[in-house]
């Protein structure tokens, strides 16, 4: 071919081509009346449209990755997903507010009473009412008016047993009108426990607590390191710091004197003074 022959060539390919915005554009595919209706409907009441395949043609890789969960692209308005269709999603960092339990049903009076009862018959120590209310699953401030009136009720009725207050807790106690008969039956024979020297060494401790070795041996003329030793071993008395002078070892009563004795604190022990001599001023500055 000749060069004249390859210009007209070109030149007739250059007229004959049409720019790509003048080309005709091809028939879009026709949707039935009904089909637009529902799809319309759907829109209008706000239901997800169905999920878009990401290989159907004529639909952006934006509204592909938002239906996939994939955050919009920069620039995408926040509301083209809810436009679409698309359930929103909290973000990852937000926690759940924590599940409360249900707090436990409040029992019946009666059912509290014989609750109490049950247990107070087990325990071997002073129970407190918080510790009640807490197995229980009660209010603490049910406790203890029920515990007086069960106290009450034992005492109107003349059982041989009481229920009061000692070492901070509650507990049942035979009455001190019985005493005879439990320690006939307790005892059956048997030598006391405690000696003389124990007693006096205990109530040494009970009425001067906090009180060193020296001052019990002081106030009762004799050593008494191995009676504070056996009252040590069988928990009665117990160390509770140094004097700040001597260094010396100081003692009291623990929770189980209180315990045995039926007590609720040291301050409900009996006063001294009628058990005293006339002369006991005399007496103390002899020891001095």
């Amino acid at each position: 071919m000749s060069d004249e022959e390859r210009r007209d060539s070109l030149a007739d390919q250059a007229a004959a081509w049409v720019p790509p915005w003048e080309r005709p554009r091809p028939p879009a595919p026709t949707t039935a009346p009904a089909e637009a209706e529902a799809e319309s409907s759907d829109a209008a009441a706000g239901e997800p449209a169905e999920p878009v395949e990401a290989d159907e043609p004529g639909v952006p890789a934006a509204a592909v990755a938002s239906e996939a969960g994939v955050p919009a692209a920069a620039g995408e308005p926040a509301a083209a997903g809810a436009a679409r269709g698309v359930p929103r999603r909290e973000p990852v960092g937000r926690r759940r507010p924590a599940v409360v339990p249900e707090p436990a049903p409040e029992l019946a009076d009666a059912e509290l009473r014989g609750a109490l009862e049950a247990i107070l018959l087990v325990v071997d120590e002073p129970v407190s009412e918080l510790v009640l209310a807490q197995v229980l699953e009660q209010p603490a401030e049910r406790i203890g008016p029920v515990l007086d009136e069960i106290a009450a009720g034992y005492t109107a009725a003349g059982n041989g047993f009481e229920l009061r207050r000692a070492a901070g807790g509650w507990r049942l106690y035979t009455r001190p009108e019985y005493a005879t008969y439990v320690e006939r039956f307790v005892l059956d024979g048997q030598s006391v426990r405690l000696t003389q020297a124990a007693l006096e060494t205990l109530a040494v401790v009970a009425y001067k607590q906090p009180v060193t070795r020296s001052r019990i041996s002081a106030i009762r003329g004799v050593n008494c390191d191995g009676v504070i030793r056996t009252l040590v071993t069988r928990g009665l008395v117990e160390e509770c710091g140094t004097e700040s002078d001597s260094g010396a070892f100081l003692y009291r009563t623990t929770t189980l004197f209180l315990e045995k004795l039926g007590l609720n604190t040291v301050d409900e022990l009996p006063p001294l003074a009628p058990f005293l001599p006339d002369d006991v001023e005399e007496l103390a500055d002899a020891t001095r």
